[in-house]
């Protein structure tokens, strides 16, 4: 089976004026702090791509599309994605061009105004290193038939790379989908040719990709969405045959292609493929019996058991079905010579398809997980048989270290990576969490590794990661270092980690990427220009981020200051607690929590993208998502019923007085300050240079609130016990659902906090949706995160708290929290309190809040520009 690495990309289409009222009226009224709020939510709801626009006849759309992205650009976890630059105006187009690190999307330029017209506009995608997307539209019109369609491509391939030469693999071609079965003749081939138009692109055309609007094809049943859904369905099974890349398909409950009723199925193909005369009158025919219908039932197929072994151990292994494991490796074991080749025979050949199907985008992680889950029950039983036998085990293709680094404690990421490296028949050692650098070295050495695998969430992990690199260079190294977690970046691995490195350094964005990456770090005939390459694009990265720090305007910290939120305080009487000091949960009722789970971050741990509850029903992911949601369920009963997990809180509240950029807390144990920064971004009269000091009263007659809480380290230990029996799906599930228990937890305290504890909103009645929405008065920012990211303010929070006392959960040196399902952060009330990002900031405040804390000012770089907040002096000069 030939492997595809593309998968499908789904665009967040919410930071776009003319398609959501509430992002034009923020971009109107100059709300960019909320609106990057809007573009970090679609991320962390799985967005791989963000559409801008900024097309509104009343805003100035150059001046706004280059505010927007330059703040963008400063947000490392909005960042991480690439941006699309939707406009019909060039001039907008261009503005956002300007602004834009790394890779972005001009969307779209066409032939329809001739060869120089178009040439003018390539030539501004390729001087700002952008891909774009192609129509197949020329002087005289939109393509029809296959051979037009691939001609149109052809002609703007050919003149984009000779003339230009405009690096191909940026190309992404839009053949146009049109309506079938709708009566006219000439349109009954519509859908053919497109198939057979990607066909040729992707054939003739190297490294060109296709895109696609999957509902143009169903227009003609409008209103019968059982029928349109199951024409999207078979659309997308031919079309991705043919090469379809990417798709924008509408949401909705399609079925699985192999579920469409047969009868159905063969009538929607005759129109899509042209078949038949009469094939639009059969299709209309048979619609007429699906109007109205709920959706088509799946069937239970069980004829897979009377198959030989071989291939039962194979479905097994692709469907993630165990039942039957020990009575076929049983059967298997007596069939073979030898025990091994029950593993080197019908083992492997079951997962080198998974990995297939995985690569091809028709298998997804949760699958994935399951089917290794079934390989290692298989193995278990034949293990003993080997050992007496004295067999050797298959050589793999090649053997990756993989680490949590040293300070770290998440791990979910990373064994979702090793389980689709080991899938794809790669040896992994994992070390697990909090591994120091000097460990991860020798193993790599002693083993014989050929690549290592770093993986951290806190911002502290990513400075580890330098040093890391920086102690393999030092050991003259040169095994290939991949770097990967939530919080990496691109842009992080190229400014900091690839140049302290001269071996080939990775970044690798989620498990989809990770087997390509390491095919090319491990092909004899690849990996040299694979490395180069990389290289390249990380020092053309480093080379424009420098060059944007240095150029750009950025004001004294004095400046800052004077232009900072000046509240009525006079007239302001901050709201007191209902008690002073702390409060402490144990064992708070599981079944509140559950009912405040955000599910969104769930799904996209597994790399399933959508949002909630929408993905259930997505024709893409949806049948593996609402397997996935069966599952949680099911899990979430088991621990409730079996307290797997036992989640703690404390709370507290303290007298508290802005002194400028600082808190100062008046408590029962002494006094504490917290240290917040301010952001130095040049800001018009309208708008304020923000700290989160701003939202203290200067007159000591205010209060701050802070929290942590814990799912337990009950269920992280639940969570082991699956890893050491082999049940890695039902390992990485629990401890992905101990994290939305701990969101869920300190969501709910948020919410008491606020009617009940403090009381400054005792008749907030919210649905959970706008409670995630967080359509609510106060905040509860986290120290580490956009608007305070130095983690060593969390130290003054424990403290304050007794954390480690009242609910067991401790700090690393890198602070982050253990168990590794905790949240913390502070409690503001005022009504004007929002979430911001604090941007970059210049030397003049690093001094100044070193000196404010009692700290070194190296150690303050440190942990400021490992959120990439700073770059040092050193840095720039690299220039």
């Amino acid at each position: 089976m030939t492997r595809i690495t593309s998968t499908f990309v789904n665009i967040g289409e919410r930071t776009n004026v003319t398609g959501s009222a509430r992002f034009r009226k923020l971009i109107s009224e100059s709300q960019y702090d909320i609106a990057l709020e809007i573009a970090r939510q679609q991320v962390d709801g799985g967005a791989q791509i963000l559409d801008v626009n900024m097309d509104e006849g009343l805003l100035n759309s150059e001046a706004e599309m280059s505010t927007y992205l330059n703040l963008i650009a400063s947000e490392p976890d909005i960042s991480r994605v690439p941006i699309m630059i939707d406009s019909s105006k060039w001039s907008v187009i261009e503005a956002g061009l300007k602004c834009l690190q790394g890779k972005s999307i001009v969307n779209s330029i066409s032939l329809k105004e001739g060869k120089e017209q178009f040439l003018k506009q390539a030539r501004l995608v390729r001087r700002y290193g952008a891909a774009m997307v192609v129509m197949a539209f020329d002087e005289q019109g939109q393509a029809e038939t296959a051979e037009r369609k691939y001609a149109i491509c052809k002609r703007a391939y050919d003149i984009l790379l000779k003339e230009i030469d405009f690096p191909p693999e940026d190309i992404i071609f839009d053949p146009n989908i049109f309506a079938v079965a709708t009566g006219i003749d000439e349109h009954n081939d519509y859908a053919r040719a497109f198939f057979e138009g990607t066909k040729l692109i992707k054939k003739n055309l190297p490294y060109a990709h296709v895109s696609g609007g999957v509902s143009n094809v169903s227009f003609a049943f409008r209103g019968n969405n059982v029928v349109r859904e199951a024409m999207h369905a078979c659309f997308l099974y031919h079309a991705i045959k043919a090469g379809l890349d990417m798709a924008i398909v509408n949401a909705g409950s399609l079925p699985v292609y192999q579920n469409i009723p047969e009868d159905l199925r063969e009538r929607i193909e005759d129109v899509l493929l042209n078949r038949s005369n009469n094939a639009t009158d059969r299709m209309l025919e048979i619609a007429e019996r699906y109007r109205g219908s709920s959706g088509i039932t799946k069937i239970i197929d069980h004829t897979w058991r009377e198959q030989t072994v071989d291939k039962r151990l194979e479905h097994a292994l692709v469907h993630g079905i165990s039942d039957f494991v020990d009575i076929d490796v049983e059967e298997a074991r007596k069939k073979y010579d030898q025990p091994i080749q029950v593993i080197e025979i019908p083992l492997m050949n079951g997962m080198n398809l998974v990995g297939d199907l995985f690569g091809a985008g028709k298998m997804f992680l949760p699958q994935v997980v399951k089917s290794a889950r079934v390989m290692k029950k298989a193995v278990s039983i034949l293990l003993p048989y080997i050992e007496k036998k004295k067999d050797a085990g298959r050589p793999g293709k090649g053997t990756i270290l993989m680490a949590t680094v040293n300070g770290d404690v998440h791990d979910i990421g990373k064994n979702i990576v090793g389980v689709v490296l080991q899938c794809n028949n790669y040896k992994v050692i994992d070390l697990g969490v909090m591994v120091p650098c000097a460990k991860i070295l020798e193993v790599a050495v002693k083993e014989k590794v050929d690549i290592i695998g770093l993986s951290g969430l806190i911002t502290p992990s990513l400075d580890e990661m330098v040093y890391v690199a920086s102690e393999m260079q030092r050991e003259k190294l040169e095994l290939p270092l991949l770097i990967g977690g939530a919080t990496t970046s691109k842009i992080h691995t190229a400014v900091k980690i690839d140049p302290t490195y001269n071996g080939p350094v990775v970044h690798v964005t989620d498990a989809s990427r990770s087997v390509g990456v390491v095919q090319e770090l491990l092909s004899s005939n690849r990996r040299f220009a694979y490395a180069k390459s990389i290289r390249a694009e990380y020092h053309s990265i480093a080379e424009k981020r420098y060059i944007s720090r240095i150029d750009r305007n950025r004001i004294t910290i004095d400046a800052a200051r004077s232009n900072r939120s000046k509240f009525e305080w006079i007239n302001y009487q901050p709201p007191k607690p209902t008690f002073e000091g702390i409060k402490v949960f144990d064992n708070y009722p599981l079944q509140e929590l559950i009912n405040r789970i955000d599910w969104h971050p769930f799904f996209a741990t597994w790399e399933l993208r959508g949002r909630f509850p929408d993905i259930i029903d997505d024709p893409v992911v949806g049948k593996t998502a609402s397997s996935l949601w069966n599952d949680a369920k099911d899990m979430l009963k088991q621990i409730i019923d079996n307290e797997w997990a036992r989640p703690r809180a404390v709370i507290g509240f303290w007298a508290a007085k802005a002194e400028m950029d600082d808190i100062l807390l008046t408590t029962s144990d002494g006094e504490f300050v917290v240290h917040t920064l301010r952001q130095q971004i040049p800001r018009d009269s309208n708008r304020a240079n923000l700290a989160l000091s701003d939202y203290i009263s200067p007159s000591g007659n205010d209060w701050l609130g802070g929290f942590a809480v814990t799912a337990g380290k009950e269920i992280q230990e639940k969570a082991k016990n699956f890893e050491e029996i082999g049940d890695v799906y039902n390992s990485i599930l629990l401890k992905a659902l101990a994290d939305r228990l701990a969101e869920a937890f300190a969501e709910r305290l948020h919410e008491r906090v606020r009617r009940e504890f403090w009381g400054y909103a005792p008749d907030e009645d919210l649905s959970n949706e706008r409670l995630i929405a967080e359509d609510y008065r106060g905040i509860r920012p986290a120290p580490g995160y956009p608007a305070c990211p130095d983690h060593t303010e969390k130290k003054t929070l424990f403290d304050l708290l007794d954390a480690e006392k009242q609910v067991g959960v401790n700090l690393t040196k890198s602070f982050a929290m253990w168990p590794a399902s905790s949240v913390s952060g502070w409690y503001f009330s005022h009504p004007s309190a929002r979430y911001f990002g604090l941007g970059k900031i210049e030397r003049d405040q690093v001094e100044d809040y070193a000196q404010r804390k009692g700290m070194p000012t190296k150690s303050v770089e440190r942990w400021l520009a490992s959120s990439l907040a700073y770059d040092t002096e050193k840095m720039r000069s690299e220039v």
